[in-house]
C-alpha cells in the first residue's frame, strides 16, 4: 500500500506507461479512487522537468496523460449508463463504499455539468462523478465536451505545475524533501477517510 500511495515509488516502478494506466483507472474505474491522482502528475512533472526518470517532452507528457484522462471518465460514464441505478444498491466492499458514490452524486446535483471539471481537482469525489453523469443519463455531448475540457485543465496544469516548480532553484536542491511532503500530502485524505469510517462505526465494532 505505501508504494502505491507513493507517486515517485509508482514512477519508478511502472513507467511512463504505468502512469497513463493509473490515471485511467483513477479518473473513472471504481477500484481506482486510492491511486494517487493529482500528487502522481506533479511529481510526473517535478521528474520531466529533471530529465532523471522521464526523459518525454513536457508537451507528449500532457497531451498523453490528459487522453488518458479524458478516456477514463469516459468508461466511467459508459459504465455508470449501462449499470445505472443499480450501483447505488451494490453492497459495500473493500473496494467499493456506497458512501462515496453518495459524496459524488451530491456533488453532481450542485454543480451539474460543471462538476465534470471541478471533480477533476477532488480526490476520490473524480473517480465517482463520470459514472454518476452516467447513471444519471448525462446527454453524452455534454458529458464529452466538458469530459475532455476537465480533462486537459487538470492534466495539462497540474502537471506543469509540478515541471516549472522543478525548475526552481530551492524545488532543485531539495527534491527529496519536496517528494516526501507530496507523499504526506496525498496521504491526508486517506487517514481523513479512515478517522471518518472508524468514528462511523459502533463502539462495539471497534472493539
Amino acid at each position: 500500500m505505501h508504494s502505491l500511495l507513493d507517486p515517485q515509488s509508482l514512477i519508478t516502478t511502472v513507467g511512463p506507461a504505468g502512469i497513463l494506466a493509473i490515471v485511467f483507472a483513477e479518473s473513472g474505474l471504481l477500484i481506482g479512487f486510492f491511486l494517487p491522482g493529482d500528487s502522481l502528475l506533479f511529481t510526473t512533472g517535478l521528474l520531466v522537468a529533471g530529465g532523471v526518470l522521464l526523459r518525454q517532452p513536457l508537451w507528449l507528457v500532457c497531451l498523453l496523460i490528459s487522453i488518458a484522462a479524458v478516456l477514463g471518465d469516459q468508461a466511467g460514464y459508459l459504465f455508470g449508463r449501462k449499470v445505472g441505478p443499480a450501483l447505488f444498491n451494490r453492497p459495500d466492499s473493500r473496494l467499493f463504499k456506497r458512501e462515496n458514490l453518495a459524496k459524488a452524486s451530491a456533488f453532481f446535483d450542485r454543480h451539474g455539468a460543471r462538476s465534470l471539471v471541478l471533480a477533476r481537482f477532488v480526490p476520490v469525489i473524480r473517480t465517482f462523478t463520470p459514472v454518476v453523469a452516467g447513471a444519471a443519463r448525462m446527454h453524452y455531448r455534454t458529458f464529452l465536451i466538458y469530459n475532455v475540457v476537465g480533462g486537459v485543465l487538470w492534466g495539462c496544469g497540474v502537471t506543469a505545475l509540478g515541471y516549472f516548480l522543478g525548475q526552481v532553484a530551492f524545488v532543485k536542491s531539495h527534491i527529496e524533501l519536496i517528494l516526501i511532503a507530496i507523499v504526506a500530502v496525498s496521504a491526508i485524505p486517506v487517514a481523513i477517510e479512515v478517522l471518518r469510517a472508524r468514528r462511523a462505526q459502533p463502539s462495539s465494532a471497534r472493539r
